[in-house]
């Protein structure tokens, strides 16, 4: 079998052979280079929906993107930021299409599948780049291709002590790892593996999990103990549940307030300090002024929502507004559906966060979670499909508290995670359409 022919295993029949190839390659390389990622996935969206027997404006998940887009344009014509409202589309508008562009090469759970594998795979240099700069204080900028790709990597981490790897802050590398930990976990947990590739596959979760540990991004660790119930499917949730939850426990104990002293410092001797320390925030609290903490962050983003909801202030706005009203500087909101209404309006918060829970919400009314693990059947693809809500539920949730997607890897990938679950939804006697 030649490398070519084993690309083209597992492609959907209505995905442009070429573009499929081009697909993965895009999924593979992402968190190394957006700019090859971005050119690969360009190509796909090129070739692979030209003659397309599906229109775009047929599909009603698109509707809400089309308005949102429409409002998003009509906004940036008086916005307060100027030029950077303009800019700040780039984040939205091609990604619209795209949504329905991507589609052909995720219908079906097969597809899906190999996408995942492409995606885990592609995250091998982001832990290993990761480990060196903790461990062996590697330090970029390394070039390879006439510096078509450029590796920042600080020695030390960014902040210093703190996992980044190719990610230019930690946080983003604690999403990126938290959201590929349950596509990881599908690849292990895959029946038909051998002894040999188990093992590897073991390995490379492990070097997962170590990494998101080691970003030290609260969110991420919450993303890693989210993943575990959910992809394994609810027949585990009776033992798998209380498990948790017993191992949780100490840690509670160690930063909740109102526990008893004893017991406190108890179980701080069991739960490493580095842990209950940062759940605690202790490393912080004394340094931070109020202004530059989350809370301060959403009252003044609620109070600029309040000023102007209907088309709101411009893309990146709330960069510019927040330090004249508080005189600190942060570049976002933390909080995605305020970053929206801040820089769109109401009515595109609305628009794009209510569709984005819809298609979860459609996706777990059609059994995501409980198809085949009800009747005891251990299936690859079902497995797979878990793990790609999940990793669409652990962004969302992401987005609750900080803005990753301002990282365009993130957002690609966050738009192909949304794609391949709308094809999660399709019923299959629609499934021809695309043909």
């Amino acid at each position: 079998m030649t490398f070519i022919s084993w690309l083209e295993r597992s492609r959907p029949a209505s995905a442009n052979s070429f573009g499929w190839i081009l697909f993965q390659a895009g999924l593979f390389v992402l968190p190394s280079s957006a700019f090859l990622s971005g050119l690969c996935l360009f190509g796909a969206l090129v070739v692979g929906n030209r003659d397309r027997a599906d229109a775009y404006l047929k599909d009603r998940w698109n509707l809400p993107w089309l308005i949102a887009g429409l409002l998003m344009l009509i906004g940036s014509f008086s916005a307060y930021s100027g030029w950077l409202a303009w800019v700040g589309l780039a984040n939205w508008l091609p990604f619209f299409w795209a949504f329905w562009g991507f589609q052909p090469y995720l219908l079906t759970a097969e597809a899906r599948r190999r996408c995942a594998l492409w995606l885990v795979s592609g995250t091998v240099p982001v832990v290993i780049t990761g480990f060196g700069q903790l461990w062996f204080g590697w330090e970029g900028p390394w070039q390879i291709f006439n510096g078509l790709i450029i590796w920042f990597i600080a020695p030390g981490g960014e902040p210093i002590g703190r996992l980044s790897g190719l990610f230019d802050y930690a946080n983003i590398a604690g999403a990126w790892l938290a959201v590929v930990w349950p596509l990881s976990l599908a690849t292990l947990l895959q029946p038909s593996l051998s002894f040999r590739e188990r093992t590897f596959v073991l390995t490379l979760a492990i070097a997962i999990v170590a990494a998101l540990v080691l970003t030290d991004s609260r969110n991420a660790w919450g993303g890693l103990m989210l993943a575990i119930p959910f992809v394994l499917g609810p027949t585990s949730w009776l033992w798998l549940i209380p498990l948790l939850s017993l191992m949780l426990m100490p840690v509670g104990l160690a930063i909740l307030p109102g526990v008893n002293p004893e017991v406190q410092q108890w179980a701080r001797t069991i739960v490493p300090e580095g842990l209950w320390a940062r759940l605690n925030d202790m490393r912080y609290t004394q340094e931070r002024s109020l202004a530059s903490t989350r809370l301060s962050q959403w009252g003044v983003a609620l109070k600029l929502v309040a000023e102007r909801p209907w088309l709101g202030w411009g893309a990146a706005a709330f960069t510019v507004l927040y330090p004249l009203r508080t005189g600190q500087w942060h570049g976002h909101s933390h909080n995605l559906p305020l970053e929206l209404a801040i820089s769109h309006g109401f009515g595109v918060s609305l628009l794009i966060v209510g569709t984005v829970l819809a298609l979860l919400i459609t996706a777990l009314k059609r059994g995501v979670l409980t198809k085949g693990v009800l009747k005891g059947q251990r299936s690859t693809a079902n497995l797979f499909d878990r793990s790609w809500w999940t990793a669409c539920l652990i962004l969302v949730l992401l987005h609750g508290a900080d803005m990753p997607f301002f990282d365009a890897r993130l957002n690609i990938a966050g738009w192909v995670l949304l794609a391949g679950l709308r094809c999660l939804i399709i019923p299959a006697h629609l499934l021809e359409r695309f043909d």
